[in-house]
């Protein structure tokens, strides 16, 4: 669905074209941005795929081996995972969300007061407001009908047609049209060694924030696993007679040890797109997640996690949750657009 193309004329925004981000993050890019269909629609979307050749070279940023944050958790997990293929051992759940934080820090933390004083935050309206990045790109489902893809682990790929990229796809058209601004990085830090891709991702994204000033929001797309005693479990939700995945929100803090002067802006904006999503959408969302580690959330004061769905999902399932997800984000994040 989603082929190379031979050039960028097409994906250029009204606002402009911001500076190339070095490091080589984005060399080559005239031969290698991503052709969509519908491009009208696509006037405001960079996306910005990468080969495995160049993804290899990316250099760490300068900070010690004990400063990088730890692979994200393998939530409620106390037992290996079977084998995707085991039909048997995928069960269904739906966990309750609506306005609540699952806070697994020793802050305090008040949901309803937080929501109360905004997301505090706005978009400019002229630049590139959004970027949508994948840490663990090669994050895939469980394969079902005609989504069958060579695996190159449990429940991974680096084909982006069935990975996690796929879901940074739909969201980022979604997204355009509500008007925003936004720059999709397809590439594939957790490979060929899933051990420092936070820090290959905070390297691409510190540099996408000094070529691109405009970014307010980082959005770092995921997909949960979930699993015990040898059964996995897939999260559901059905609205307007839809089978979906839930999604989740995932808030760094400071608690272990790493500045972090965002995490309550974060949290905020976690909350307002909570809100605005679950008024809309009441089985669609699980709580949000407060945690110790920061994931790269340090570097802007809108940034966040979002597991779509979990290893048991199915990608229909979660392409389903994320169209859901956008058709009530997208209004919520257009209003934070300032006026011109």
């Amino acid at each position: 669905m989603y082929r190379l193309a031979r050039g960028i004329a097409g994906l250029l925004t009204a606002a402009g074209v911001c500076l190339l981000a070095a490091g080589g993050v984005l060399g080559g890019l005239g031969a290698r941005m991503a052709e969509r269909p519908q491009e009208e629609r696509m006037r405001n979307v960079r996306l910005l795929p990468r080969p495995v050749s160049e993804r290899r070279s990316v250099k760490a940023p300068l900070q010690s081996a004990a400063a990088v944050p730890p692979p994200l958790p393998v939530l409620e997990t106390t037992a290996p995972l079977p084998s995707p293929d085991n039909r048997d051992s995928v069960r269904e759940t739906t966990i309750e969300g609506g306005l609540r934080i699952k806070n697994e820090t020793n802050y305090w933390v008040d949901a309803a007061e937080i929501l109360a004083g905004g997301p505090g935050l706005t978009l400019p309206p002229d630049e590139v407001q959004i970027l949508i990045i994948h840490t663990h790109a090669s994050e895939a489902y469980t394969q079902a009908g005609l989504d069958r893809y060579s695996a190159s682990d449990a429940n991974r790929t680096e084909d982006t047609q069935f990975n996690i990229v796929r879901i940074g796809d739909e969201l980022t058209e979604l997204l355009t049209e509500y008007g925003l601004n936004v720059l999709h990085d397809r590439g594939i830090y957790d490979y060929p060694s899933y051990t420092g891709s936070y820090t290959r991702a905070g390297d691409a994204i510190e540099q996408y924030l000094q070529s691109c000033p405009g970014i307010r929001i980082v959005l770092d797309i995921h997909r949960d696993a979930l699993g015990s005693n040898g059964v996995v479990y897939k999260t559901m939700a059905e609205e307007e007679g839809t089978v979906a995945s839930q999604i989740m929100l995932l808030v760094g803090t400071d608690e272990s040890g790493l500045e972090h002067p965002y995490w309550r802006s974060n949290l905020a904006l976690a909350l307002y797109l909570q809100n605005a999503v679950n008024s809309a959408f009441p089985t669609l969302m699980r709580p949000v997640a407060l945690v110790p580690q920061r994931y790269n959330q340090h570097l802007t004061p809108g940034s966040l996690i979002l597991e779509v769905g979990s290893s048991g999902n199915t990608l229909r399932e979660a392409i389903a949750a994320i169209r859901l997800f956008a058709r009530a984000a997208g209004p919520a994040l257009a209003e934070l657009v300032e006026a011109e």
